[in-house]
């Protein structure tokens, strides 16, 4: 099963996570799919957006539990080369010449809400959950704080990173991780 779903509608570039049995969590051949996706669609002058969402019931779990164990026995370089990784896929989200529209549903939780929140706009349904819980099981989200911090601020970002709360989208539009809900 392809770890992404490329399709294009007109101009808008539709990029979707394609592990719902694992609620699209995050692991290496799905952050390369996602890099590979998003180097395809800014070579392509036709589009004029690109747009993220996820297979199945939620957005993205965050990481692979699976390829947390497997970092767990990682070497100092593979623990560093694997945070490359994934800092370069939220790179290249900044940098695609085209608006990147995070579609959210169900959950978006820890990296999910993370791949989200690198996203330029975000876009929920209602019952959509936000949060950064991993601060819970002894994770510092620090590969998003820049992030949050650029669009949160100061101390409310430190307040996400730090609680391990998870949000409405209600209450995600407030804070500012979502422009929009549908």
């Amino acid at each position: 099963m392809a770890e992404v779903i490329v399709t294009t509608e007109g101009s808008i570039r539709i990029i979707e996570l394609n592990r719902p049995e694992k609620r699209n969590a995050l692991n290496d051949e799905l952050i390369a799919a996602l890099k590979s996706a998003l180097r395809e669609a800014d070579a392509d002058e036709s589009l004029r957006a690109i747009v993220i969402r996820g297979a199945g019931k939620d957005f993205c779990s965050g990481a692979d539990l699976a390829s947390i164990q497997k970092i767990a026995g990682a070497t100092y370089e593979e623990n560093v080369e694997d945070a490359r990784s994934l800092a370069e896929l939220f790179e290249l989200i900044r940098k695609v010449r085209v608006p990147v529209i995070a579609a959210v549903h169900g959950r978006a939780l820890a990296g999910g809400c993370g791949l989200a929140t690198a996203c330029d706009l975000v876009i929920a349904t209602r019952s959509a959950r936000f949060g950064y819980p991993e601060v819970k099981i002894g994770f510092v989200p620090a590969m998003v704080a820049a992030i949050l911090r650029r669009n949160l601020g100061e101390k409310k970002s430190f307040e996400l990173q730090t609680q391990g709360l998870e949000y409405s989208a209600e209450e995600a539009c407030r804070l500012g991780l979502v422009n929009t809900l549908f």
